[in-house]
């Protein structure tokens, strides 16, 4: 077990419900640096080679280890669909996007209801092959042009209801969206995530994982979220369960689900900030569903940010951290 590398943490969070879920890690693994190759993003795995992004390109290593690149494109998160294509969150033309077997770019999503989104970052694919993606927006806030009217203290718009005034403000939306069809586009209502970010639905769609990751604000939410999803791919309504709590660390980014159920998340830093402290070490942590902290993998230099199942037999666990690329085997 790798729990050991948290000592920092102030309680650790292996409980008795945890004991049926074993740590996947095989015994006496130690995690494997591949180097700054720029693996900042991504990733994903196919026919013997990973795919990653470092914030301007979409880099390949091969099965001889070279990275070279892919793409020139600044993209965030990737996967392969069921046809074998490549889709990326392009976080800089905002917009989801496909690229098909011939090399030709197929935009799948680059707007909602006639506005664009404010930086697609990451996605997943249901049983039906519906994609589904956040949209949230770190750094600056200009440009974001998806709003809606939300209470306000302030007098910026009015509702009125039985003679009374509501004081309402056009505030931007970090929301969830789903990809039907090729630009036929439909928000998902996650109450309560206030900047999701990773996401991932269960294989038998029932569950809709969000990675609630408002980092870079004091007090803000750094939580993974659960949601139960209806036969229609909709969210139903107050069923959000907070599975993991990072409280004033820095929160869960891109993440991963093996067969057993068990979810990969991408968190953590090395470095405290203004905003977030170091409790909660740069790694993957391993949770059961219901959020029991199962095993720690560190990473290196910072800001573990995404990972991805890979290897010939698919039991190599690969992680993008600060650059770096890290793997560690699987059982």
């Amino acid at each position: 077990m790798h729990l050991r590398s948290l000592s920092n943490f102030a309680v650790i969070l292996v409980l008795a419900s945890c004991s049926s879920m074993r740590s996947p890690i095989v015994p006496g693994a130690v995690p494997k640096d591949h180097g700054l190759i720029g693996a900042g993003e991504g990733p994903a795995w196919k026919d013997g080679s990973l795919y990653f992004t470092d914030g301007k390109h979409i880099n390949r290593m091969g099965p001889d280890g070279r990275t070279t690149v892919f793409r020139h494109n600044a993209s965030n998160g990737l996967l392969f669909d069921h046809e074998g294509r490549l889709v990326a969150c392009e976080s800089g033309l905002r917009r989801v996007t496909r690229t098909e077997k011939d090399g030709r770019i197929t935009v799948l999503a680059d707007r909602f209801e006639g506005k664009r989104f404010n930086s697609p970052n990451d996605l997943c694919m249901d049983s039906k092959g519906r994609l589904y993606f956040t949209d949230p927006r770190y750094g600056s806030r200009e440009g974001m042009e998806i709003v809606e009217l939300r209470p306000a203290d302030n007098e910026l718009g009015e509702h009125h209801d039985k003679g009374e005034i509501v004081q309402r403000k056009f505030t931007p939306v970090e929301g969830v969206y789903r990809i039907d069809l090729p630009g036929k586009i439909t928000r998902i209502l996650c109450d309560g995530a206030e900047r999701p970010n990773g996401i991932l639905i269960t294989p038998d769609d029932r569950y809709l994982y969000i990675a609630d990751n408002n980092n870079n604000t004091h007090g803000g939410s750094r939580k993974l979220l659960r949601y139960e999803l209806d036969k229609n791919g909709d969210v139903k309504s107050g069923t959000r369960k907070v599975i993991f709590d990072w409280k004033d660390g820095r929160g869960p980014d891109g993440m991963k689900m093996d067969a057993a159920g068990r979810i990969y998340v991408a968190a953590g830093t090395n470095k405290a900030t203004e905003y977030e402290t170091n409790r909660f070490k740069a790694g993957c942590y391993i949770l059961s569903p219901s959020g029991c902290l199962i095993d720690f993998i560190p990473t290196a230099p910072d800001e573990a940010c995404n990972c991805a199942f890979g290897g010939k037999d698919g039991k190599t666990l690969y992680i993008t951290s600060g650059g770096h690329l890290w793997s560690v085997p699987l059982k």
